[in-house]
């Protein structure tokens, strides 16, 4: 049988600090991949990175747990992360983030994008049209939460909303499973709803790069 994870008892947390950005030298095609960086702020397995990435796009804007971190060679471990057939990293940096809110009043979610765009590839020769998929739409995470002013995690989705900043959002299910990923918020705060039912505020987040899962 799956380990299937509820909408129950599942916790959202959200990024409270981000550090300054450490220049990685390289990321090798391994797996996993494993992060060489450069500066004095060492890394620890379970950290919560976030990856910026020029040559290995598929690594870009994406936020990794730690392992194997190495203090002395200054080195770590991507998770999980497979990094073997991705293209060749030439420079970029790497922030830990502390995921030290709770967004506990969401009461939807819904996600939509990720798909392709289709490209023509149709010839002369041809009598049906053929097409190959082109860039991927962004991924969209979108929903409902209880509004409530006095929420530590409203009040962090509002602020970057208004700094249009990204933020960082890992989802914890009752199983241990997870997501990680970081996007523009799109929040106003404001209250919608039907009468006589709770007030609710929707919320929409513009994933930048893709998430990444945990099993445990």
């Amino acid at each position: 049988m799956p380990n299937v994870s509820l909408w129950s008892n599942v916790q959202i947390a959200v990024q409270s600090a981000i550090s300054a950005s450490q220049s990685v030298s390289g990321v090798t095609k391994a797996n996993p991949g494993v992060a060489t960086y450069v500066g004095s702020d060492n890394f620890a397995n379970s950290d919560w990175v976030l990856m910026a990435a020029q040559g290995m796009y598929q690594i870009d804007g994406r936020i990794f747990r730690v392992a194997g971190a190495d203090t002395v060679a200054n080195t770590f471990q991507l998770e999980g992360e497979n990094t073997t057939a991705y293209d060749t990293y030439t420079s970029g940096g790497v922030q830990e983030i502390t995921f030290g809110t709770t967004l506990s009043i969401v009461t939807d979610v819904q996600v939509s994008g990720g798909d392709f765009d289709q490209i023509d590839v149709t010839t002369i020769h041809d009598n049906v049209r053929k097409q190959i998929p082109g860039a991927a739409s962004p991924i969209v995470f979108s929903g409902s939460c209880v509004w409530d002013v006095a929420d530590a995690g409203f009040a962090a989705l509002k602020a970057a909303s208004d700094a249009k900043a990204q933020l960082g959002i890992r989802i914890t299910f009752a199983n241990a499973q997870k997501v990680v990923f970081t996007g523009y918020i799109g929040f106003t705060g404001l209250p919608t709803g039907q009468a006589q039912d709770k007030v609710v505020t929707p919320f929409q987040i513009t994933m930048f790069g893709r998430p990444t899962t945990y099993a445990t």
